[in-house]
């Protein structure tokens, strides 16, 4: 009887001690063989011992690879005859026919409008950071996070009952958590709020695109900082939104220059606390404006508060949400500074009037973050942990923060103007006339440092080119080395454009 053992055998390749074992590698490449077309319907396969011998592999092995091709309908058993390969690939691949001049491939997918708005507009987040390396923007301290008290929380609800850790979580989020979020946003934010107002989320940009999906309808004009928070500008954008890039100046963003723009508008997003990316902190005079044009607009606003817990520059001003008396902000929280990114936990404080709204969308769309996850920062907050990590990172940050600005006193004159911030974890400087963003941060990015140039952050261009600096994630040495790598890579820039 013919059978293919020379074409299956010189085609298998096997790697002993690789990371993925025998069975399943032999089973990948009789299949790729099968499927490619290498042996044909029909043909008999080599009997197992012979495959086993010729590939100096156990026959168990081979065996467990040939019966999962057979569950799969790629071989078949002949009683007394051996192993073949499906009559039924022959029926099941149509015969090739003539080259086609255009594949499926080769065209352009047809999307929906707000897709096509949404790929045209939206800017790539890269990868985001992992490790922390000097000047990183978005990672908060890991080396200094509790994390002896925070496994002890984690285990004890890890040993819950199994329904409990297993199952689905409530989709509005748990209510030891929302209720531990409303008491800590009334202590610390001067928010008053019910638990029943908290919606906790995958994140701050789920929330973004609850909020979008839930009060916008394509071609929506929303006013959006300019420069201004990347992964809102996405959000909203997947919704649908008109984005009008308003101006930012030191008090925040411009109402007079929003007006200009787009007096009837749907939305506003902020970052009043600490401006995303050029840190100022939004004026109490800008806070009343915005409320007023919002109101008289009939509009909402997206306040997002993604780093106030670390404000070092005295007494820190109040949220917009806490002075807001007609109910027009919905407020968006994460723990992703203040604990660590990988949760993936934010929340939304919901006006009175939304509420219900939604606790409907919750229900119809959400499936809850793990009750475990949430049980524990419920612990975490409860039990006074979180208090002390905020109050001991408030103080590690504007050690950082200060270590940043004495480095760039000595090193960076004249090459970049680096700002001084009241809160956060990030700060800007302002790159000297003449050199590019661009091309410094590809410099630096080989040179091992990590910097946001402003194009990144905006919908339309801006006078002024510089990066966001982030200080949070590394201690005051890394900076100090940080700094003079930064500052040697613009020497070589500013040699590079005085030879052009």
């Amino acid at each position: 009887m013919k059978y293919s053992g020379g074409a299956l055998l010189s085609s298998i390749r096997l790697e002993h001690g690789a990371d993925k074992n025998l069975n399943a590698q032999l089973y990948m490449a009789i299949r790729d063989v099968i499927l490619s077309g290498g042996v044909k319907a029909g043909e008999r396969l080599p009997a197992s011992r012979t495959l086993a011998n010729e590939l100096g592999i156990s026959r168990t092995t081979v065996i467990n690879a040939l019966d999962r091709l057979m569950a799969e309908g790629l071989l078949e058993a002949r009683q007394g005859a051996g192993t073949y390969v499906s009559e039924a690939m022959n029926a099941e691949r149509p015969a090739p026919g003539p080259t086609p001049q255009r594949t499926i491939a080769d065209k352009e997918p047809r999307l929906s409008h707000t897709a096509h708005h949404f790929t045209k507009h939206f800017t790539p987040r890269n990868q985001l950071p992992t490790q922390a390396r000097a000047f990183v923007t978005g990672l908060p301290s890991f080396d200094t996070f509790p994390m002896a008290q925070w496994s002890k929380l984690a285990a004890k609800h890890w040993r819950n009952d199994r329904n409990l850790v297993m199952g689905y979580g409530d989709p509005r989020g748990d209510p030891a958590l929302r209720r531990a979020i409303a008491s800590h946003v009334n202590a610390s934010r001067g928010i008053q709020c019910d638990p029943d107002q908290i919606f906790i989320t995958g994140g701050a940009q789920q929330a973004f695109q609850m909020i979008g999906a839930m009060l916008l309808n394509p071609g929506d004009r929303v006013w959006f900082e300019n420069p201004g928070a990347i992964g809102a500008k996405n959000s909203l954008l997947s919704c649908g939104a008109d984005l009008v890039p308003v101006d930012v100046d030191d008090e925040g963003i411009s109402v007079a220059d929003g007006l200009e723009k787009a007096p009837h508008f749907r939305m506003a997003f902020v970052t009043p606390s600490h401006q995303q990316p050029l840190s100022m902190v939004m004026s109490l005079r800008r806070r009343f404006a915005l409320l007023q044009a919002v109101e008289e607009a009939d509009a909402w606003v997206i306040e997002d508060d993604y780093d106030s817990e670390f404000y070092f520059g005295g007494q820190p001003l109040p949220t917009l949400k806490s002075v807001d008396t007609t109910g027009r902000v919905i407020y968006v929280g994460t723990f992703s500074k203040s604990l660590f990114p990988a949760l993936r936990v934010g929340f939304i404080l919901s006006p009175p009037s939304l509420v219900e709204m939604f606790e409907r969308v919750s229900i119809s769309s959400q499936s809850g973050i793990a009750n475990s996850l949430q049980a524990t920062i419920a612990d975490f907050m409860d039990e006074g942990f979180f208090a002390t990590h905020i109050r001991r990172m408030r103080q590690v940050y504007a050690e950082r923060h200060e270590a940043l600005i004495t480095a760039a006193r000595d090193k960076l004159d004249g090459l970049l103007d680096v700002r001084r911030t009241l809160s956060g974890l990030h700060t800007v400087g302002y790159l000297a006339e003449g050199l590019d963003e661009g091309e410094g941060a590809r410099l630096l990015d080989e040179a091992g440092i990590a910097v946001s140039p402003f194009a990144r952050y905006c919908l339309s261009p801006i006078d002024r080119q510089g990066f966001a600096l982030g200080f949070g994630a590394v201690n005051p040495q890394e900076i100090g080395s940080g700094v003079a790598r930064l500052a040697e890579t613009l020497r070589t820039l500013q040699r590079n454009k005085s030879l052009r």
